[in-house]
Protein backbone atom coordinates (compact mmCIF):
# COMPACT_ATOMS: atom_id res chain seq x y z
CA UNK A 1 0.00 0.00 0.00
CA UNK A 2 1.79 3.44 -1.07
CA UNK A 3 1.45 6.26 1.15
CA UNK A 4 -1.29 7.96 -0.92
CA UNK A 5 -3.15 4.87 -0.35
CA UNK A 6 -3.23 5.43 3.42
CA UNK A 7 -3.45 9.61 3.28
CA UNK A 8 -6.53 8.43 1.06
CA UNK A 9 -8.07 6.35 3.69
CA UNK A 10 -7.32 8.92 6.38
CA UNK A 11 -9.06 11.44 4.06
CA UNK A 12 -12.19 8.97 4.11
CA UNK A 13 -11.96 8.91 7.71
CA UNK A 14 -12.44 12.35 8.32
CA UNK A 15 -14.55 13.12 5.74
CA UNK A 16 -17.18 10.43 6.66
CA UNK A 17 -17.07 12.04 10.50
CA UNK A 18 -18.62 14.97 8.88
CA UNK A 19 -22.57 15.63 9.52
CA UNK A 20 -24.63 13.86 7.21
CA UNK A 21 -27.87 14.88 6.13
CA UNK A 22 -30.46 11.75 5.31
CA UNK A 23 -29.29 8.70 3.94
CA UNK A 24 -29.50 8.52 -0.04
CA UNK A 25 -31.28 4.99 0.53
CA UNK A 26 -32.60 3.01 2.80
CA UNK A 27 -32.86 -0.57 2.83
CA UNK A 28 -34.40 -3.51 5.42
CA UNK A 29 -32.77 -6.76 6.38
CA UNK A 30 -33.82 -9.75 8.81
CA UNK A 31 -31.56 -11.20 10.98
CA UNK A 32 -29.51 -14.05 9.24
CA UNK A 33 -30.63 -12.39 5.36
CA UNK A 34 -28.05 -11.73 3.17
CA UNK A 35 -28.74 -8.04 1.74
CA UNK A 36 -27.60 -5.85 -1.20
CA UNK A 37 -26.53 -2.18 -0.03
CA UNK A 38 -26.65 -0.17 -3.55
CA UNK A 39 -24.09 2.19 -4.56
CA UNK A 40 -23.95 3.39 -8.24
CA UNK A 41 -21.50 5.34 -9.81
CA UNK A 42 -21.91 7.81 -12.56
CA UNK A 43 -19.36 7.98 -15.20
CA UNK A 44 -19.35 8.95 -18.92
CA UNK A 45 -17.38 5.53 -19.76
CA UNK A 46 -16.26 2.24 -18.54
CA UNK A 47 -14.77 2.62 -15.55
CA UNK A 48 -10.62 1.16 -15.17
CA UNK A 49 -10.70 -0.82 -11.96
CA UNK A 50 -7.04 -0.91 -11.76
CA UNK A 51 -7.22 3.06 -10.96
CA UNK A 52 -10.32 2.73 -8.76
CA UNK A 53 -10.79 3.00 -4.92
CA UNK A 54 -13.74 1.53 -3.50
CA UNK A 55 -14.34 2.21 0.56
CA UNK A 56 -17.51 0.92 2.34
CA UNK A 57 -17.58 2.08 5.97
CA UNK A 58 -19.59 2.65 9.02
CA UNK A 59 -18.40 6.35 11.12
CA UNK A 60 -15.02 4.82 11.38
CA UNK A 61 -14.98 1.00 11.06
CA UNK A 62 -13.76 -0.14 7.42
CA UNK A 63 -16.78 -2.77 6.18
CA UNK A 64 -14.99 -3.47 2.59
CA UNK A 65 -12.00 -1.62 0.46
CA UNK A 66 -11.38 -2.17 -2.77
CA UNK A 67 -8.37 -0.57 -4.63
CA UNK A 68 -6.16 -1.09 -7.71
CA UNK A 69 -8.52 -3.84 -9.17
CA UNK A 70 -8.88 -6.13 -6.04
CA UNK A 71 -9.86 -6.16 -2.32
CA UNK A 72 -7.68 -4.97 0.33
CA UNK A 73 -9.28 -6.17 3.50
CA UNK A 74 -6.39 -6.11 5.81
CA UNK A 75 -7.74 -3.61 7.46
CA UNK A 76 -11.59 -4.46 7.31
CA UNK A 77 -13.37 -4.71 10.57
CA UNK A 78 -13.38 -8.00 12.23
CA UNK A 79 -17.13 -8.42 12.63
CA UNK A 80 -17.36 -8.12 8.87
CA UNK A 81 -15.05 -10.64 8.06
CA UNK A 82 -15.93 -13.35 5.29
CA UNK A 83 -19.64 -11.20 5.30
CA UNK A 84 -18.92 -8.72 2.32
CA UNK A 85 -18.48 -8.79 -1.31
CA UNK A 86 -18.76 -6.77 -4.44
CA UNK A 87 -20.25 -7.80 -7.81
CA UNK A 88 -16.99 -7.44 -9.74
CA UNK A 89 -18.14 -8.16 -13.16
CA UNK A 90 -20.35 -4.98 -12.84
CA UNK A 91 -17.97 -2.57 -11.00
CA UNK A 92 -17.11 -1.33 -14.75
CA UNK A 93 -20.46 -0.65 -15.23
CA UNK A 94 -20.38 1.72 -11.90
CA UNK A 95 -22.20 -0.46 -9.63
CA UNK A 96 -20.43 -0.97 -6.43
CA UNK A 97 -23.21 -2.28 -4.28
CA UNK A 98 -22.02 -4.39 -1.23
CA UNK A 99 -23.62 -7.91 -0.53
CA UNK A 100 -23.62 -8.07 3.01
CA UNK A 101 -24.41 -11.79 3.86
CA UNK A 102 -25.50 -13.08 7.33
CA UNK A 103 -26.91 -10.15 8.65
CA UNK A 104 -26.70 -9.11 12.17
CA UNK A 105 -28.73 -6.42 14.61
CA UNK A 106 -25.61 -4.79 15.05
CA UNK A 107 -25.06 -4.23 11.05
CA UNK A 108 -28.01 -1.70 11.88
CA UNK A 109 -26.58 1.34 10.60
CA UNK A 110 -25.77 4.25 7.85
CA UNK A 111 -22.84 2.90 5.56
CA UNK A 112 -21.05 5.41 3.65
CA UNK A 113 -20.02 3.72 0.14
CA UNK A 114 -16.94 6.27 -0.95
CA UNK A 115 -15.17 5.94 -4.62
CA UNK A 116 -12.32 7.63 -6.12
CA UNK A 117 -10.63 7.60 -9.81
CA UNK A 118 -7.23 7.80 -9.73
CA UNK A 119 -4.55 7.89 -12.11
CA UNK A 120 -4.87 9.85 -15.40
CA UNK A 121 -8.43 10.46 -14.62
CA UNK A 122 -10.14 13.36 -12.61
CA UNK A 123 -9.64 13.07 -9.13
CA UNK A 124 -13.62 13.50 -8.17
CA UNK A 125 -14.64 11.58 -5.16
CA UNK A 126 -18.22 10.69 -4.78
CA UNK A 127 -20.40 9.10 -2.18
CA UNK A 128 -23.65 7.43 -1.16
CA UNK A 129 -24.96 7.21 2.15
CA UNK A 130 -27.19 4.03 2.54
CA UNK A 131 -29.16 3.20 6.23
CA UNK A 132 -29.77 -0.16 6.97
CA UNK A 133 -32.09 -1.15 9.49
CA UNK A 134 -32.08 -4.84 10.63
CA UNK A 135 -35.24 -6.54 12.30
CA UNK A 136 -35.53 -9.97 13.97
CA UNK A 137 -36.61 -12.34 12.17
CA UNK A 138 -41.16 -12.54 11.78
CA UNK A 139 -42.69 -15.12 14.71
CA UNK A 140 -39.38 -14.92 16.46
CA UNK A 141 -39.66 -14.91 20.45
CA UNK A 142 -37.40 -13.42 22.39
CA UNK A 143 -35.97 -15.42 25.42
CA UNK A 144 -35.84 -13.28 28.23
CA UNK A 145 -33.16 -12.69 30.46
CA UNK A 146 -33.37 -13.35 33.86
CA UNK A 147 -33.52 -9.21 34.71
CA UNK A 148 -36.79 -9.55 32.34
CA UNK A 149 -34.94 -7.48 29.77
CA UNK A 150 -34.76 -8.27 26.23
CA UNK A 151 -31.36 -9.99 25.04
CA UNK A 152 -31.21 -7.96 21.87
CA UNK A 153 -29.28 -5.20 21.94
CA UNK A 154 -30.68 -1.74 20.84
CA UNK A 155 -27.03 0.11 20.62
CA UNK A 156 -26.42 0.92 17.15
CA UNK A 157 -22.49 1.58 15.89
CA UNK A 158 -23.18 4.86 15.62
CA UNK A 159 -23.09 4.75 19.60
CA UNK A 160 -19.95 3.19 19.77
CA UNK A 161 -18.01 6.67 21.66
CA UNK A 162 -15.69 8.35 18.80
CA UNK A 163 -12.61 6.97 20.77
CA UNK A 164 -13.26 3.51 18.70
CA UNK A 165 -11.28 5.10 15.89
CA UNK A 166 -8.16 5.76 17.53
CA UNK A 167 -6.46 2.33 16.80
CA UNK A 168 -7.29 2.53 12.68
CA UNK A 169 -6.51 6.56 12.59
CA UNK A 170 -2.94 5.76 14.98
CA UNK A 171 -2.15 2.67 12.95
CA UNK A 172 -2.86 4.53 9.49
CA UNK A 173 -0.65 7.81 10.64
CA UNK A 174 2.11 5.68 11.87
CA UNK A 175 2.17 3.86 8.14
CA UNK A 176 1.96 7.07 6.65
CA UNK A 177 5.19 8.19 8.69
CA UNK A 178 7.52 4.95 8.08
CA UNK A 179 5.93 5.51 3.94
CA UNK A 180 7.14 8.70 3.67
CA UNK A 181 10.02 8.60 5.47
Amino acid sequence: MKWETALWMVACLLFASLPRGQPDTTCHAFVGETVILPCTITSPGELILSHSKLYWQIDYALVHFFHNGQDSLALQDKHYHGRTSLFFDQMKHGNFSLKLSNVQLLDAAVYNCIYKQTGDHPNETQKSTIKLIVSAPPGTEEAPSPSGHSQISSRSPADVPNLAMLPLSFHLLVTLGVWHL
